[in-house]
């Protein structure tokens, strides 16, 4: 019997009849999706589920809504917690999945949050109001936490603040989910630090900037009593041709982490690179069109051989064949129409309907 896969797409729901997350049925051989329904969440504009994929925790107006993932793809509300702040605009979990992260952009606030034993979301753990002036005059110059991610060994969160172009690195305490402010990484004034990911080996951070369009790798130690990171790389996130306003988006690894995927909206394209297992740099191999207007996301199907890119602007879902070796993508069907998409998951359902944490 072939594995079971469902994708679901989070999307903004003001100014649009649709509902917020829908399902799809996932074709991996032909790298497609079939509309399977929608479920309802207010501006559902970031997805994660939990490491072992039983549940689905998405933002939502009211703080978020959590999901136990069903066998057949289907979701079951579990609850909506609150986060006393604004709308969260990036989320995270432990490994363990005890702690859920929430990324504030409208407020500046990183809040920390219980996970309970059914995979609903339970109470405030810690939260953190970021304060000081930002760079970016069009952004009021205030800070806007875009991204916080663990770092692998769970010593340490790495918060990126767009506004202030920083990434604030917290002490977390396992047990009690609380934060304690332990070093900084400044970036380059305008650069604005969107988005992070580590190497699964956990000895690279990769940060996507913004307003700069350049990934910066850094070299990662968590062996001392305080966390080491040292710039080794910066690369483009564009190709050499484009001279007009862009801003990176999204990135991603695919192929074992041999290759990172990125996004820019503004040139509106895809780029591949080639990624040294080893040394952790970057090598560009291409930057193409994605055939939408504003790409937020990029959703690899299983077989690494198919992706689809979330289009805001253009309110499509975009499909391509990728061939890792020479860094090209084809289009492979004609694109779907999904209002105002943001983030998109591809799961492997559970084999069983669980309510309790593994």
């Amino acid at each position: 019997m072939s594995q079971f896969y469902t994708a679901y797409v989070g999307s903004y729901t003001d100014t649009n009849s649709g509902k917020g997350l829908t399902i799809f049925d996932v074709d991996v051989e032909r790298g497609d999706l079939k509309k399977r329904g929608e479920v309802e969440v207010s501006n559902a504009t970031y997805l994660i589920t939990s490491p072992d994929q039983r549940y689905l925790y998405a933002t939502t107006d009211k703080g978020i809504a959590s999901f136990r993932i069903l066998p057949d793809g289907n979701l079951r509300r579990l609850n909506t917690a609150a986060i006393r702040g604004m709308r969260g605009c990036h989320l995270s979990t432990t490994a363990d999945n005890r702690f859920l992260f929430v990324s504030g952009s409208f407020d500046g606030k990183i809040t920390v949050l219980h996970i309970n034993e059914d995979g609903s979301v339970g109470s405030i753990a810690d939260g953190i109001f970021h304060k000081g002036l930002g760079s970016i005059a069009e952004r009021n110059f205030q800070p806007h936490v875009r991204c916080a991610v663990l770092t692998p060994d769970e010593k340490y969160l790495c918060v990126a603040d767009s506004g202030m172009d920083q990434i604030k690195i917290y002490r977390f305490q396992r047990k009690t989910g609380e934060l304690t402010e332990a070093d900084v990484i400044r970036c380059h004034l305008q650069a604005a630090p969107c988005f992070l990911l580590f190497s699964p080996d956990g000895k690279y951070l990769y940060v996507m900037k913004e307003l700069s369009n350049k990934i910066a790798v850094y070299s990662y130690d968590g062996s001392g009593k305080q966390p080491i990171f040292e710039q080794i790389q910066v690369v483009s996130t564009l190709g050499k041709k484009f001279n007009d306003y862009s801003a990176a988006t999204m990135m991603t690894f695919a192929k074992d982490a041999s290759r990172l995927l990125c996004t820019n909206t503004g040139d509106h394209s895809l780029g591949i690179f080639e990624r040294d297992q080893e040394t952790g740099l970057l090598r560009q191999m291409s930057v193409l069109p994605i055939s939408g207007e504003r790409p937020t996301d990029i959703c690899m199907f299983p077989d690494e051989r198919h992706l689809f890119c979330a289009n805001y602007e253009s309110s499509t879902l975009t499909f391509f064949r990728v061939h890792f070796d020479t860094g090209l993508i084809v289009m492979s069907r004609a694109p779907l129409p999904v209002d105002q998409p943001e983030c998109a998951l591809i799961v492997s359902p559970p084999q069983t309907d669980s309510s309790k944490r593994l």
